[in-house]
């Protein structure tokens, strides 16, 4: 498993809506594995194909976060939000995409996701709590959608205006 570089907003890419992943193949799977290991090494909970450079509908995530308890590597290709609850929630949200930003963001508290698995067989699940949160925000990912796009103009204008400079550092470094 490689780590794979991680776009940094603004860029293209990353409001690009991905393509559908359609058969998995072995590079895809490749892709998938990939992805896991460069989200547990950034450290994060989730990651999109898209993050990683490539607009395929790909989402991998595990939200769990005690030390102690079992982790729970989940690979979706091509999830969809079939249902969402009325009842909302928040959570400061991040992203590896945008390094040390952070914001509250109101979601639908419940989702369930219909996705296949890596062996191409059709799975549904209903997540809550962080797990929700997680799936809405890579989900959102694969649609050219950035949390920041939840926030105001000012407070987005800001973020992106701080991303653009931190670039600017890290190109001269």
């Amino acid at each position: 498993m490689a780590i794979r570089p991680i776009l940094m907003h603004p860029d293209p890419r990353l409001k690009k809506v991905a393509a559908p992943v359609g058969s998995i193949t072995p590079e895809m799977l490749t892709l998938a594995r990939d992805m896991l290991a460069t989200m547990y090494d950034a450290p994060g909970i989730g990651l999109a194909a898209p993050q990683v450079g490539v607009l395929r509908r790909l989402v991998v995530m595990d939200c769990v976060k005690d030390p102690e308890a079992e982790p729970r590597p989940m690979i979706l290709f091509d999830p969809e939000i079939i249902w969402r609850s009325d009842e909302t929630g928040s959570y400061e949200e991040g992203c590896l995409s945008i390094p040390e930003q952070y914001a509250e963001v109101t979601r639908p508290a419940e989702v369930r996701v219909r996705w296949r698995d890596e062996a191409g067989a059709e799975q549904e699940e209903l997540f809550g709590g962080l797990w929700a949160t997680c799936v809405q925000h890579e989900i959102d990912h694969l649609d050219g959608k950035l949390f920041i796009d939840y926030l105001g103009p000012l407070k987005r204008q800001l973020i992106t205006r701080r991303m653009v400079k931190r670039k600017r550092e890290m190109a001269r470094a």
